[in-house]
């Protein structure tokens, strides 16, 4: 078993991304292969990439307000207690649609966490 607190682990800027931090509180590196539990913070005006994967996320807002977006660029309203499931394949952007950050845990396949040099996760 292991027990962690999402403050002691390190916040990493995605790149081409400004204002969205990332963290994986529980992945691969901590002996979970299967699955990762990453939480995101994006900053009033930033949105994540507007991307798709071949696996699905599930996620669920903790703090702020913003939009989910799909592959049309239809926007739907998200806020603190809801949860989003992102299909694999799906295009998806989270974009900040208040003042303060809007911060959200994003549930994936291990393989969502490829691991880089050292054993760190990147994302």
């Amino acid at each position: 078993m292991k027990i962690k607190r999402r403050e002691d682990v390190p916040s990493v800027a995605m790149a081409g991304c400004p204002g969205v931090g990332k963290q994986v509180v529980l992945g691969p590196a901590d002996g979970s292969e299967e699955v990762a539990l990453r939480y995101f913070t994006v900053d009033a005006g930033a949105a994540t990439p507007h991307h798709t994967h071949d696996f699905p996320h599930l996620v669920r807002v903790e703090a702020g307000r913003g939009v989910a977006v799909d592959g049309e660029g239809n926007e739907a309203p998200i806020s603190a207690g809801d949860y989003v499931y992102v299909a694999s394949n799906e295009m998806h952007t989270f974009k900040n649609a208040g003042r303060t950050p809007i911060e959200f845990i994003c549930i994936v396949p291990g393989r969502g966490e490829p691991p880089t040099a050292g054993g760190r996760r990147t994302g």
